[in-house]
């Protein structure tokens, strides 16, 4: 697969459709993200993460292809790499106004193995537009279920218990692929005390998922990249939940259709602090 992907960016590059594409290189079993702007380059250390690298890290693509296009300094079309969670952050973001007003980004998908969309409970495990891969089937998630499923108290006291554990690193706001906020509440002194550790329970969470209303794509970074491992996708899962029940709205998908929350929505690019 990786060859296919390799053959079809190189394709892009030399035929200069794209000033470059935002993927994976791996420099010694280290994989991280790089424009890649020659097509040797392409050849020597294009890599797909944790799809060819077991335990790589994953990296939110869409948001790096987000910063990529408003970095950049003309109308430059751009490749990047996306899976099926990546997908889903593009389509959010572009109705939230954060990918400009044409399109500049040429999707180049692969299809997640049915391994890794096991252990992600992937809801779909590939793009709509992919060059390389199988597609799998969706995988179930019940764990909102089984939460759902003990009364009210004992919900109460389970995540008080996983909020607990937090030491605010903020990692969860970082990794996350639909997090734009150019001035963040989670570091406003005046609402969410940034030095307590561990933060005020439960409104430092409680209020980053209200802010995922209308916006998680349910891609699991969160959660992975929690040094404490706080399910936070599970109660990421049960606010979109409440969304699509609401207001019919599923996130992340295709559409021009923007969020019940976004009504007048930011200008592209910014969003204020009280977003």
């Amino acid at each position: 697969m990786i060859e296919q992907v390799k053959k079809h960016v190189k394709s892009l590059i030399s035929t200069g459709k794209i000033a470059g594409f935002l993927g994976l290189r791996n420099d010694e079993g280290v994989v991280t993200p790089f424009l890649f702007q020659q097509p040797e380059d392409v050849d020597a250390a294009l890599s797909l993460g944790d799809l060819d690298v077991p335990g790589a890290a994953r990296y939110p693509m869409a948001k790096l292809a987000m910063r990529l296009l408003q970095n950049s300094q003309d109308d430059s079309i751009y490749g990047v790499l996306v899976r099926g969670c990546d997908e889903r952050a593009l389509n959010e973001l572009k109705r939230w106004n954060q990918l400009g007003t044409t399109d500049r980004l040429i999707k180049v998908g692969v299809a997640c193995p049915e391994e890794l969309a096991k252990d992600h409970q992937c809801r779909k495990p590939f793009p709509d537009e992919f060059v390389a891969g199988e597609k799998v089937s969706p995988q179930p998630n019940d764990v909102v279920t089984e939460i759902l499923a003990k009364d009210l108290d004992s919900r109460l006291a389970y995540w008080l218990g996983e909020f607990n554990r937090c030491i605010k690193c903020y990692g969860c706001r970082d990794i996350c692929p639909v997090c734009f906020c150019n001035v963040c509440t989670l570091g406003d002194d005046t609402l969410v005390r940034t030095g307590d550790l561990p933060p005020e329970n439960p409104m430092f969470h409680l209020t980053r998922a209200v802010h995922m209303a209308g916006r998680c794509i349910d891609c699991n970074l969160c959660t992975e990249a929690c040094p404490a491992d706080i399910p936070l996708r599970t109660l990421y899962k049960r606010v979109a939940e409440i969304i699509a029940d609401e207001f019919g709205y599923v996130t992340g998908e295709p559409g021009e259709g923007k969020s019940p929350l976004n009504i007048l929505g930011p200008e592209p690019g910014h969003t204020s602090a009280n977003d």
